[in-house]
């Protein structure tokens, strides 16, 4: 399973997460509490990591890269 690109949905509670391969198709759909999300993410092969831009995704955004998750993050904004 090569996953290449991750979108995460960010909630108060909970975090939802998609994972895409090469050709785009979804390799993995998961729910999970921010520590689990980090964990998740540590252990994940360099990958570029998409999120909504909300007020949450700054901090989730440095607590990824303070613990080296991913290389590349982006932030999408809301529309």
């Amino acid at each position: 399973m090569q996953i290449r690109s991750v979108g995460i949905d960010l909630g108060k509670m909970t975090f939802h997460l998609v994972a895409l391969g090469d050709k785009g198709k979804a390799l993995l759909k998961k729910k999970f509490a921010q520590k689990q999300l980090i964990d998740f993410t540590a252990n994940l092969e360099t990958s570029l990591i998409g999120m909504e831009a909300c007020s949450g995704a700054q901090s989730e955004k440095s607590h990824a890269q303070r613990f080296n998750c991913f290389h590349q993050a982006s932030q999408v904004r809301c529309q």
